[in-house]
């Protein structure tokens, strides 16, 4: 293949002609050269049951369906539409090598076959000698699967965890290239518990169950062809699931309902729109909120000592869950005796807010689409990119069917469905990660993150499942998770979160030996609470001075590669402190005694 460029009297352009030479073909012991060919695909032929053992035997059953052939040794188990919806081989097209590609790519994520055998004959019924048949061979895999896995792990809350789950695959279920799976799930792990500081070391649990169907189709009541054409790929799943948490002193229930779809434009890139995601979470415990978040109710009961309050016993300390309880109550009611200024009353109505929040049960009716490109051609390409856009809308049905059904509603004007305020709020976020592969097994990686969450209409602030935190082995490694933030208030709460985020960080990789892997990375971000209904100065976003806010650790990793999973130890140093006086920020405290070690599964990024 050559190419013939022409910059004559063109400008700043140039007219290329694209020279495909004479091909050379055998001939008994001599080779010729005849002239190229532009070949066309005369027929396509599907053995949709294929074994090796089978290749003698007599084909039993088929059908013709859009110019494909298909052929069975037994009875054909497939719809013909489900197979060739999966094919970029198409009758009296041009031959072209891509929808070979195209296609092992397409019958390969239908998950019902193993790898299939493409190949491409002459057409001996052809007279011009262009005509090519392509006979594909499909071997299925077995319709039921059963797996099991054990998993060891780490989370933003958990030091140490171990899990196990179980699947149930079965496969073409409707006849139709379906894949319908049954889930279930348990693990147990260990946390600091603030509601019990004498608990054992395994002293959270995580029981589920879920379900998933998967259409090879973008089912739609409309055609959708035309916009989204088969060799996108195209998936709708539905998916429910239910699970309970035993964890850090508050437990949890939780069901969630997924319908989706999936497909993919280019092969680097994905897109998934979740038409309907539906999440209730019950919170269960709520009475023991005082003793998981101990900060909160050490300050409450200063503030009961400062304004006189007369305490039920002589311990002077507020009576969990009731006193406490009471207490806030009394504050709000005019004429209670107690010396309270309005920066008292604002505090308690913060602290009250929270409580609220953290053990109100959830109901989020939302939608979102995800824009996903990665570069990376395979687990062997070290110089890829990722860049991930989301962006979701939440509550903007169930705020129409209010004013239409008259929905019940709380004292705030926040309307109930199924005796739960749900959730509205638009949230946009995006992730990039890069990575340069410099040679001598030695890498960079770099990622950037912004994500903000704001509510509007019925909620005023976003729910604990939708909001960011910071900190963590996957995040900025110079704090332990949830202790970084909001803004400079020095992480005043006992788990920190908020509804925007910014994080940034740079990883330097490189062999020590054999399987041990070295690293030295920067971190940088932290969040705050931006047109919610937080208003302390400290927390908030107010504008592009906060950026000053923005805390940075640096430090270094040790990693073992096992192949299949990455064991990580990562050291954080902070490195700047935007919770300290303005002018004493940097490299404040910053010795091993302070610093906060990481233990992760796999790369950060």
């Amino acid at each position: 293949i050559g190419f013939d460029a022409d910059t004559n009297g063109t400008g700043h352009k140039v007219h290329v002609d694209y020279i495909i030479p004479n091909r050379r073909i055998s001939q008994g012991d001599t080779s010729i050269t005849v002239p190229f060919q532009i070949h066309k695909i005369n027929e396509v032929r599907i053995y949709t049951d294929y074994l090796y053992s089978n290749r003698e035997k007599k084909i039993t059953d088929s059908a013709d369906y859009k110019g494909y052939k298909l052929f069975g040794y037994d009875k054909l188990k497939y719809r013909p539409k489900a197979i060739t919806n999966a094919i970029s081989i198409t009758p009296g097209d041009i031959f072209k090598d891509i929808d070979r590609t195209l296609t092992y790519r397409q019958l390969s994520e239908l998950r019902n076959f193993r790898y299939p055998n493409i190949s491409y004959q002459e057409d001996p019924r052809d007279s011009t000698g262009t005509g090519l048949i392509s006979t594909i061979l499909l071997t299925p895999r077995k319709k039921y699967t059963l797996d099991f896995s054990f998993d060891t792990y780490t989370s933003t809350i958990q030091q140490f965890g171990i899990g196990f789950s179980t699947t149930f695959l079965i496969r073409n279920v409707f006849k139709g290239a379906e894949n319908f799976e049954i889930s279930a799930r348990g693990s147990v792990g260990s946390s600091k518990d603030n509601a019990d500081n004498d608990s054992k070391f395994f002293n959270t649990s995580d029981i589920g169950a879920d379900a998933r169907l998967s259409f090879p189709s973008i089912l739609f009541p409309a055609n959708t062809n035309k916009l989204i054409p088969k060799y996108m790929s195209p998936f709708t799943t539905i998916s429910m699931g239910l699970n309970t948490q035993n964890n850090i002193g508050l437990d949890k229930q939780n069901f969630n309902g997924i319908f989706s779809y999936r497909w993919k434009p280019r092969t680097i890139r994905t897109n998934t729109f979740e038409l309907v995601n539906v999440q209730y979470v019950r919170n269960l415990n709520t009475e023991n909120y005082w003793n998981v978040y101990p900060t909160s109710y050490e300050r409450l009961n200063e503030i009961a000592i400062e304004t006189g309050y007369d305490f039920e016993d002589d311990t002077q300390e507020l009576g969990i869950p009731d006193e406490a309880d009471d207490f806030i109550d009394l504050v709000f009611q005019p004429d209670n005796g107690l010396d309270v200024s309005m920066d008292t009353f604002d505090e308690v109505n913060s602290i009250a807010q929270r409580q609220q929040r953290l053990t109100e049960d959830n109901l989020i009716f939302a939608t979102n689409f995800t824009w996903l490109q990665d570069s990376r051609e395979n687990i062997y390409d070290n110089s890829f990119s990722r860049i991930r856009v989301k962006i979701e809308s939440a509550g903007n049905l169930l705020s129409a069917l209010s004013s239409v059904a008259n929905l019940p509603q709380t004292e705030d004007g926040n309307s109930k469905l199924f005796g739960v305020v749900f959730s509205q709020y638009v949230k946009f976020e995006t992730n990039y990660i890069k990575h340069w592969d410099l040679g001598n097994n030695t890498k960079i990686a770099i990622r950037a993150f912004g994500g903000v969450a704001i509510p509007y209409g019925n909620s005023s602030n976003i729910p604990f499942t939708r909001s960011y935190f910071a900190g963590g082995a996957n995040d900025n490694r110079g704090w332990q998770p949830y202790d970084l933030g909001p803004g400079s208030s020095g992480s005043i709460l006992d788990f920190n979160e908020a509804n925007f985020k910014l994080a940034f960080n740079v990883e330097y990789r490189y062999t020590i030996l054999g399987s041990f892997k070295g690293a030295f990375f920067v971190d940088a971000g932290n969040i705050w609470n931006l047109l919610d209904d937080v208003d302390i100065p400290e927390f908030t976003f107010d504008g592009l001075k906060d950026l000053t806010e923005i805390a940075i650790a640096s430090g270094f990793g040790l990693r073992y590669d096992f192949g299949f999973f990455v064991l990580r130890f990562d050291v954080g140093f902070k490195t700047y402190d935007p919770a300290l006086p303005v002018g004493e920020r940097w490299f404040k405290d910053y010795n091993f005694k302070n610093s906060v070690f990481n233990i992760g599964i796999n790369y950060p990024f």
